[in-house]
């Protein structure tokens, strides 16, 4: 069981809420500038309005002379570009101004309209975009158009966008800046956790969680985990001393009953039934005994200090010595054992005679209930720079439904079946391979039988 590792990129619960935190931000900050744009436009296209409006009752006061020098003089204080002024006769021939014709869509009501070509003219003194613009028949006769170019909108447009951009920089950069370093140490804690979880996953039951002095909320995860796991070990060490007390225990007994049962044996008569009934007891009784050497066996097993005995090794010649040592027993069951290896395989990490116990255990097993006529294959592969090891056979092979129970401890596929046996072979076998944190899968072969597949990847095994 290999466990997550942690989210990466923007996968994180920290990218999230940074992208979340942004998201609402630039929301907000575009409804803000929305609202500000539509509130400041209208007061400037009002004030503007309204200034036009004044300059129109002001220059009504004058009439002949009086207005051109007024208008002359207005010029001298108004913004190039921005407001200008044409007087024309009845007839709209040009008599003083900048303004040349009077624009051809400004009515001559008198109102003052928004026009979207103000003055047609390559003088780049004059508006020329958007503008407000009137039409005034003096009292002489004549016409007055005044105008005022709109561009202080538009800077007003560019101001708020250039806000907008600043703001949006200014926060999202230092942001995406604080967030690749905030959650690095998150990280490295989860990384922590995560290391300490797989101790655990691998059975080691004495790793805890780490803890730091921040007391956040990982921590607090991390006691609530702590406290269960104390919990937990304290539970499985008060059955493991149980089921090892009462193995052990019952040994010596067991032992002496069964000398006491040989000699009464060797007292009765040769083939007599109560020679035969002391047989059978005898017989009982090595069971008894075998069963408890395979519990003491599994609980040896489990105790995670014989790790510090593993050695590198080759697994070529211990598959070599595997066949060599089963091949007469093969043999002798009309069967064929067959060794497919490469000239060279990874090195793995482990204790020998512990590898060979557990392959010896798997081999013997497929030889014991493949048929005769059969094929027994023991198999190694170079797997992405790993040794995997199968072994597969041409039996009956192990139900699809009963493949994760064989492990357990006493579990029999056929209960009925006569091959001898109680049970605890392959829970020898899982204890080997969990104390090497390797990894065992049961399947169908390519014969029709078993498949048993063992990775030598110490991915879980603790440090």
């Amino acid at each position: 069981m290999s466990l997550l590792n942690p989210s990466k990129g923007w996968r994180s619960s920290s990218s999230r809420l940074l992208a979340l935190y942004s998201s609402l931000f630039v929301a907000w900050s575009c409804i803000l500038m929305g609202v500000l744009y539509y509130e400041v436009s209208g007061y400037l296209s009002d004030l503007s309005r309204h200034s036009l409006l004044q300059r129109q009752h002001l220059f009504q006061r004058f009439d002949g002379e009086e207005l051109v020098e007024a208008l002359t003089t207005s010029m001298t204080f108004d913004m190039k570009g921005v407001d200008a002024y044409g007087l024309f006769d009845e007839q709209f021939r040009p008599l003083s101004g900048p303004i040349r014709a009077v624009p051809p869509d400004l009515p001559l009501d008198g109102k003052i309209y928004a026009l979207t070509n103000c003055v047609q003219s390559d003088d780049p003194k004059l508006p020329k975009d958007s503008c407000d613009a009137v039409a005034t028949h003096t009292e002489d006769g004549r016409w007055l158009v005044l105008v005022r170019a709109n561009g202080s909108l538009f800077g007003v447009t560019r101001i708020i966008w250039h806000a907008l951009l600043w703001a949006l920089s200014l926060t999202i950069i230092p942001g995406a800046a604080g967030w690749h370093l905030l959650r690095r140490r998150p990280l490295r804690r989860i990384r922590g956790i995560q290391a300490s979880a797989e101790a655990i996953v691998a059975g080691d039951l004495t790793h805890r969680l780490p803890l730091s002095n921040r007391r956040d909320e990982l921590d607090m995860l991390a006691a609530i985990v702590n406290a269960m796991l104390d919990r937990i070990e304290k539970l499985m060490n008060e059955v493991k001393g149980v089921c090892d007390n009462i193995a052990h225990d019952l040994r010596t007994p067991l032992t002496r009953l069964r000398a006491q049962l040989y000699r009464i044996k060797q007292q009765a008569e040769e083939d007599s039934a109560h020679a035969v009934k002391l047989d059978d007891a005898i017989a009982e009784t090595d069971t008894l005994m075998a069963r408890f050497r395979g519990l003491l066996r599994i609980s040896e097993l489990e105790d995670h200090q014989r790790r510090s005995g593993f050695l590198v090794l080759d697994p070529l010649p211990l598959l070599r010595e595997l066949h060599d040592f089963y091949l007469p027993l093969a043999e002798e069951g009309e069967l064929e054992l067959v060794l497919q290896a490469p000239d060279s395989l990874p090195w793995i990490t482990g204790d020998r005679a512990l590898l060979f116990e557990a392959l010896a255990n798997l081999l013997s097993n497929s030889i014991k209930f493949t048929p005769p006529k059969g094929k027994v294959i023991l198999r190694a592969v170079n797997d992405l720079g790993s040794t995997r090891i199968e072994v597969l056979d041409s039996g009956p092979g192990i139900p699809a439904a009963e493949r994760a129970s064989v492990f357990q401890r006493f579990y029999r596929v056929d209960e009925s079946d006569q091959q001898g046996g109680f049970g605890l072979g392959l829970s020898i076998v899982a204890a080997i391979i969990n104390l090497h944190g390797f990894k065992l899968e049961v399947g169908t072969s390519e014969l029709g039988g078993a498949r048993l597949v063992l990775e030598c990847r110490q991915q879980l095994m603790p440090e």
